[in-house]
């Protein structure tokens, strides 16, 4: 039980501050809304900021453990690359994200949300499936 204590505390470290942009900002955490405001240069004190927390993150991690926790990325750069773009667009045509749809839309019973979500787990478990497949 004890290997799960960071994963739940991460996701309820997640929640709160999804929570409290929600009510002191009144904006969604939805990391694609949140970049994509920064690039186009709308409030970009505030949505730099929460890009900037999401970047320290690893660092105070490493700070705090010694070292990153063990990784390993078998795909090329350039099949990274592509898989973020691809990302990316689905997130702009799905009008957000996983973090949006799925922490605060279902929190808040969005039923555009709740198809998101399901569409994001069921392209999730295929893809894996289809991998798994091919490998």
């Amino acid at each position: 039980m004890s290997a799960y204590w960071p994963s739940l505390f991460g996701g309820m470290v997640l929640g709160l501050s999804a929570g409290l942009l929600l009510l002191l900002n009144g904006r969604i955490a939805g990391i694609s809304g949140i970049v994509g405001r920064l690039l186009g240069g709308h409030q970009a004190l505030v949505n730099g900021a929460f890009v900037v927390g999401l970047l320290a993150g690893p660092t105070l991690y490493a700070a705090a453990h010694g070292a990153l926790p063990a990784m390993t990325v078998s795909a090329s750069w350039p099949v990274v690359i592509l898989a973020g773009l691809i990302v990316g667009i689905g997130t702009r045509m799905g009008s957000g994200c996983t973090s949006g749809h799925g922490i605060l839309g279902l929190a808040r019973l969005s039923k555009r949300s709740i198809v998101a979500t399901a569409s994001f787990l069921l392209a999730g478990v295929a893809t894996a499936t289809l991998t798994g497949l091919l490998s």
